[in-house]
């Protein structure tokens, strides 16, 4: 890929939710591994022996998921649970982890994940989806940015995900490069929005089931599908 001279390579982030899921990944050209345990409605936090184990089975690195209900919020007493499974996730061998807190206004609750961050010194972190469930998405960004050590912002758009949000979602990157460099596209991405969002400056992108056969995810990652996004993003970002 000579067009990638001197440019930085797309991020490509795969979920990861035991340990048979990790050679799909790292084969297939992952940079980072998203550790969850799924759940109904939502994903939340795993076991650290989970973490533990799909650790050893390469060197990628991981970020985990910090979530102990199906809300958007978080208690004192939960956010005391958050800090010590943090501490268990990067005695694990995790490098970062992934959280994202609303208040009851359905904005940012920038008090929270501040708090949260504070207690984790040095450690990176990405925003989830909650971002996609408040009011005014755009006004979320600017009480984003300035968060300490934030990474990325997974975002669809919509909470009903990218083939509602994708429009949105191009035009928020548009709109800002800032939000474009930190925006971590992910939620029933496809092939077809790539381009263009690469276009618009985002580099970090978040795929699930789309590399699962059958995007069940009671089948293992597959390391050619994630070789087909890992080789979409390089070719994407060779042509701008």
């Amino acid at each position: 890929m000579g067009g990638l001279a001197g440019l930085p390579r797309p991020l490509l982030e795969v979920v990861v939710i035991q340990p048979r899921d990790v050679a799909g990944a790292a084969e297939g050209g992952a940079d980072r591994l998203h550790v969850l345990a799924p759940g109904d409605p939502v994903a939340l936090s795993p076991e650290p022996g989970t973490v533990s184990a799909i650790g050893r089975e390469s060197e990628l690195p991981m970020y985990v998921l910090l979530r102990l209900n199906d809300s958007w919020t978080t208690t004192g007493g939960e956010l005391e649970r958050l800090v010590g499974l943090a501490e268990d996730y990067l005695a694990c061998g995790a490098t970062g982890v992934a959280f994202g807190f609303l208040d009851s206004d359905l904005e940012i609750d920038v008090a929270t994940c501040t708090a949260l961050a504070d207690r984790l010194p040095e450690v990176p972190w990405t925003f989830t989806h909650a971002v996609d469930h408040t009011l005014d998405p755009r006004r979320s960004w600017r009480r984003l940015l300035p968060l300490p050590r934030l990474q990325q912002v997974l975002s669809a758009g919509s909470p009903r995900g990218m083939e509602v949000g994708y429009d949105d979602l191009l035009a928020t990157a548009e709109s800002d490069p800032l939000v474009a460099a930190r925006l971590m596209a992910g939620g029933g991405l496809t092939a077809e929005h790539v381009p263009w969002l690469v276009r618009q400056g985002v580099r970090a992108f978040h795929v699930g089931p789309q590399v699962r056969p059958g995007g069940s995810a009671k089948a293992y990652v597959d390391g050619g599908y994630v070789r087909s996004w890992r080789t979409l993003l390089d070719d994407a970002m060779a042509r701008i």
